[in-house]
Formats: C-alpha cells, structure tokens, sequence
C-alpha cells in the first residue's frame, strides 16, 4: 500500500513539475520514470499513474475553464459529440491523459525488467 500511495504522489509532483516546463508529453515521462525507479506489479503499474493523471489533467482543465466560465469548454463539446456539456469534456480529458501515462507506467516497467535481467 506504500508503494501504491508512494507512486502516486512521485507521478503527481513529477508531471506537474514537468509540464510546467514540456508540452503535454510531460506526463508521460514521469510515468516513465516513476515506474522506472519505484517498482509495482501487475496492474498496479498501469492503473496508478493512470488515475495520477487523470486526476491532475482533470483538475487542472476545471480550474482553467472555471476561469472563464466554460465558455471554450462548452465551444469545444458543442464540435466533439458531446451535447456541449464542458464537464463531460472535463471527463473525457482526464481519461485520454490517463490512459497515455498508464501506458507510458507499463512500459517503464517492461524496461526495468529488461534492465535487471
């Protein structure tokens, strides 16, 4: 359970720290990374930076729209086929975000395995 709350937090503090600095990739280096050095199993490896990001990305993309009131949030719904609705798009967000670090987690892991061997 360590571990799991441990990797969470490193991929949290990490991507933030990063996409301060790199585009929106930045998350996927620090799954990279994060499962590089702090070892997990089985699906542990993808769910949890999974969720990490999505978390972050989610958050992130509610405070930034909640600034202006919704207003691109609900332009760019109204074009995907989201009925318009800015907190699906939120939703939608933080999924893509998490699926691209979860996959980035596994293959950090599938590198460290090959290292140690």
């Amino acid at each position: 359970m360590k571990k799991n709350l441990l990797h969470f937090l490193l991929v949290l503090i990490v991507a933030f720290l990063l996409s301060k600095l790199l585009p929106w990739y930045a998350i996927m280096i620090a799954s990279f990374l994060t499962a590089l050095f702090v070892p997990l199993k089985k699906a542990y490896i993808f769910f949890i930076p999974f969720l990490a990001i999505a978390l972050l990305w989610m958050a992130q993309a509610y405070l930034l729209s909640n600034a202006n009131d919704f207003i691109l949030a609900k332009k760019i719904a109204q074009l995907l086929p989201l009925g318009g609705n800015p907190y699906l798009l939120i939703l939608v967000t933080g999924v893509i975000g998490g699926i691209a670090a979860g996959i980035a987690g596994v293959f950090g892991k599938q590198i460290a395995s090959i290292l140690k061997s």
